[in-house]
């Protein structure tokens, strides 16, 4: 505002009183400016958060999940399958003369000794000499293999039982009836190990399953196989708890959970379950005891579920921040381990939409404490938590002084600073596995045991209700726990039905995995999950 000679008047009060309105406007002013200003500086905050969790949701409905900083892997892999399949296109095409010459270190590795072998003789059309006629003799051969698939097939075992009788005394011998997975079914151990394996281990629903064995001429209607899973279920019920009390019996246990949709009887909707995972797996620390998951279902995620399966369990508990477990550490009984993986992700998913400085650093910082990791892993717990006292603990220090050094250049409400205040949060307990070689440096054995569920969910959509949720956590435990020691589930699971309806259930652990492995053919052994 401009305040101009002609207008001042000659009495200085009045001038006085012009100044200082003058002065009050433009302070009102200034507050409009700095209020419209912080104004805009919070909506531009909100704007880039909304931006920051759109994108996020965007590459989790839509694009890759890897935490990979450098995307020309990806870039190379694609590449490389586009330049493969152009050479087997040409390959396809081009005349026997024009072939190329097989490169070097292109040989492919032998075919299993295990598989079925079928010979196949290809003799010369004439026996005799096609230019003079003169006798042919052997020269040697060339023996080249291809791979072939045999669709699996159905079939049906007959049990005979002769009846026999004395001719002296009229008496009736006969051998007893077999038993059987399902009482008075048809159905044997493989088909039900087959169909357990197909819904629970690669997320195959019943009603495809009938559709695929219709193809086979074998109609088996989806709720015979629903009452099948049921019987079966109920059968394996003193082999899952043997799962859980050996997975519950170590001084470590990863625990995670994960949501499932169970439908609600009356109004057809569906409610959200919970499937708790709790894994012992101390392989890692150089332990030798075998690994173990037990799934638990409830219909609800409340505190008390965790802290009822936990009621006995005496040691380190490493899961994420879920209040429901507070309860667990407030006596010392058990001991909490948080998950870097957890505080490393929400830097990372800032750092996938919009790489800057501080997330590059943070993310360098957390790589050099896993690199330390990666030299430990299966050494014993001592010999881990000193070379943790000596390598990560200094590098920790340092990270933290960095991260509060750098909130106080950060908006107090930026995605950043939130990321960064979660790590500094959670801190003892992230730094826990420092003072125990037990511990591990994040959650990623729960993780990584939750992963098949969620797979499974696209399939199945819902459970069809709370005992649905109750049996899908039983064969979970025992397909995760053959996994976890290197068996197929469903050889195992094979076995296992053949032999629990005469098993002595005070003997049950004799059927865990690892003492079932020796009696099993060495096809049903894989790679164990670590």
């Amino acid at each position: 505002m401009e305040l101009r000679a002609t207008a001042l008047p000659d009495d200085i009060d009045a001038l006085k009183a012009m100044v200082l309105a003058h002065a009050a406007t433009m302070r009102e002013r200034d507050a409009e400016v700095a209020r419209l200003r912080e104004q805009l500086t919070s909506r531009a905050l909100e704007i880039e958060h909304l931006k920051l969790t759109i994108a996020k949701l965007r590459r989790m409905q839509f694009g890759s999940k890897s935490e990979k900083l450098d995307r020309q892997i990806e870039q190379l892999e694609l590449r490389l399958e586009d330049l493969q399949a152009d050479e087997g296109a040409a390959d396809t095409v081009a005349a026997p003369i024009a072939r190329r010459p097989r490169r070097e270190g292109a040989g492919r590795k032998p075919l299993p000794d295990h598989l079925e072998r079928e010979e196949r003789v290809h003799s010369p059309a004439h026996e005799s000499c096609p230019d003079c006629g003169g006798r042919l003799k052997p020269l040697g051969e060339d023996v080249a293999e291809q791979l072939e698939y045999v669709r699996a097939h159905f079939r049906v075992i007959r049990h005979r039982r002769p009846k026999l009788a004395c001719a002296c005394c009229d008496r009736i011998v006969q051998a007893a009836a077999p038993s059987r997975p399902v009482d008075r079914g048809i159905p044997g151990p493989a088909l039900l190990s087959h169909i357990a394996v197909s819904k629970f281990g690669f997320h195959i629903p019943l009603h495809r399953q009938a559709v695929m064995y219709a193809r086979d001429g074998v109609e088996i209607d989806p709720g015979t196989m629903g009452y099948w899973m049921g019987s079966v279920t109920q059968l394996l019920a003193p082999l899952v708890d043997a799962v859980r009390c050996h997975a519950l019996a170590g001084t470590k246990v990863h625990a995670d959970d994960t949501p499932l949709p169970v439908l609600a009887p009356g109004n057809g909707r569906t409610k959200t379950g919970r499937l708790w995972v709790y894994v012992r797996d101390d392989r890692p620390g150089g332990c030798a005891e075998p690994p173990a998951v037990w799934f638990a279902y409830t219909p609800d995620r409340r505190g008390e579920h965790p802290q009822r399966h936990l009621a006995h369990f005496t040691g380190v508990l490493q899961a994420d921040a879920f209040a429901g477990y507070a309860e667990l550490y407030r006596s010392g009984r058990i001991q909490e381990a948080a998950c870097m993986a957890h505080a490393r992700r929400k830097i990372h998913d800032l750092h996938a939409v919009r790489p800057n400085a501080v997330t590059e650093e943070a993310l360098r910082r957390i790589g050099m404490l896993y690199a330390i990791e990666e030299q430990i892993r299966g050494k014993p717990p001592d010999e881990r938590r000193r070379v943790r006292q000596a390598k990560t603990v200094p590098l920790l220090a340092d990270m933290k002084r960095w991260f509060e050094a750098t909130l106080t250049t950060l908006s107090a409400k930026s995605d950043t600073t939130k990321a960064i205040q979660y790590a500094l949060n959670r801190w003892p307990a992230l730094v826990f596995y420092c003072d125990d070689g037990r511990a591990e440096i994040d959650n990623l054995i729960a993780e990584r045991a939750l992963r098949g569920v969620a797979l499974g969910r696209r399939n199945y959509l819902f459970a069809g209700a709370d005992s649905g949720g109750e049996r899908a956590a039983a064969m979970y435990s025992l397909i995760g726990t053959a996994r976890l020691n290197g068996l197929d589930p469903e050889a195992y699971l094979s076995y296992v039905l053949e032999h629990i309806a005469d098993h002595p259930v005070t003997r049950i652990d004799e059927l865990l995995p690892w003492n079932v492995a020796p009696s099993l053919p060495s096809t049903a052994h894989v790679e164990p999950i670590r």
